[in-house]
């Protein structure tokens, strides 16, 4: 699949991102950045790398919380698909 150069702006800088996704899709991806990034900046003083890291680790927490989630409506369900021998369906 070929790859898509999208130019983005982040915290005042242009970025080019080569991506196999939309332009669409990576614009998305660069407004949700930029907005924490704006959001992280108003409530602290930090410089712009910082505000990065800062971003990055509320980033990788969202995304570790959202895929412990998903882990735990899996086997709920599985659960519910296949209940274990013996138990009585409520």
């Amino acid at each position: 699949m070929e790859k898509i150069r999208t130019t983005v702006r982040i915290a005042g800088k242009d970025y080019t991102i080569a991506s196999t996704d939309s332009a669409e899709y990576v614009n998305r991806v660069a407004s949700w950045v930029n907005s924490r990034m704006e959001e992280l900046a108003a409530a602290t003083n930090l410089p712009a790398a910082q505000l990065a890291v800062l971003t990055a680790v509320n980033a990788a927490d969202d995304m570790m919380k959202s895929r412990d989630e998903i882990r735990r409506l899996k086997a709920e369900l599985d659960a519910l698909r296949h209940p274990a021998d013996g138990e009585a369906d409520a």
